[in-house]
């Protein structure tokens, strides 16, 4: 049943372990202006201004890059996508990292190519070489409206867009994995036929705990990469019920 599956990766603390922003901050010596100007910038923004800085102190893209391709993946979430992908699901990414450093991380674990499409913050080199970060929503036009996402991105919306291209697809089921507060909102729109997977003791793990009842989807919590290995591939080969259902009315009636 993998090829009626979509998967759906949240980036920071879920694919990877830790934040690829903080990586870059903390690794390139950016950390005291990061403090200095955190209460003042929305965090899109805060992130194009400290490429701004790297850029000033004659940094290039390529040191970016080479910061970034330190970033470890566990070799069990390796494995975990490589499956997925080998077995036919159609694997996606939603996060409010960006573009570059995604692109940049997935491709030197080889695992780029397993993905059909990443929404997440744009990226892109100008014409005097520094890396810009973009919002996903474009901040000038009109909000997104929603009051649990930030306003760069309402990863929700995402969803809204995945659902209706699974229905168009024939596709029958979603599986989330997540662990922030902006994992919520699209949790929120899954159905009975779907799974979420958060990441225990995260923000996401404890808004589901905390009002269980609001979420529709089957919950499988995870902790470490062997977990979520484990747990996706065993979700990935579980028939949905109207499947098993449907299957056992053709037997009857041959």
């Amino acid at each position: 049943m993998a090829g009626d599956t979509v998967v759906v990766f949240d980036f920071d603390r879920t694919i990877i372990d830790g934040d690829s922003d903080n990586r870059v901050i903390t690794e390139m010596g950016l950390t005291g202006l990061f403090n200095k100007l955190r209460s003042n910038l929305p965090w899109n923004s805060l992130m194009d201004r400290m490429l701004e800085e790297l850029h000033s102190q004659g940094k290039t893209v390529e040191d970016i890059t080479e910061c970034l391709k330190g970033t470890p993946l566990d070799q069990h979430i390796i494995a975990a996508i490589k499956a997925a992908h080998a077995l036919g699901c159609e694997l996606r990414i939603i996060s409010d990292a960006n573009l570059f450093y995604i692109e940049t991380i997935l491709e030197h674990h080889g695992v780029w190519g397993c993905f059909s499409w990443i929404d997440t913050n744009p990226s892109f080199v100008n014409e005097e070489g520094r890396l810009r970060i973009l919002p996903f929503h474009d901040l000038s036009s009109t909000p997104h409206g929603c009051k649990l996402c930030p306003p760069n991105m309402c990863k929700g919306l995402v969803i809204d867009q995945i659902q209706a291209s699974v229905s168009d697809s024939g596709k029958k089921r979603i599986i989330y994995l997540g662990d922030g507060n902006g994992d919520y909102c699209p949790t929120l729109k899954l159905g009975e036929n779907d799974f979420v997977m958060p990441r225990k003791n995260h923000p996401l793990w404890k808004h589901i705990h905390g009002k269980p009842k609001q979420i529709k989807a089957k919950v499988h919590e995870w902790s470490t990469g062997e977990e979520l290995e484990r747990i996706l591939l065993h979700l990935i080969d579980t028939v949905p019920i109207q499947d098993k259902i449907s299957s056992s009315n053709t037997s009857r009636s041959n």
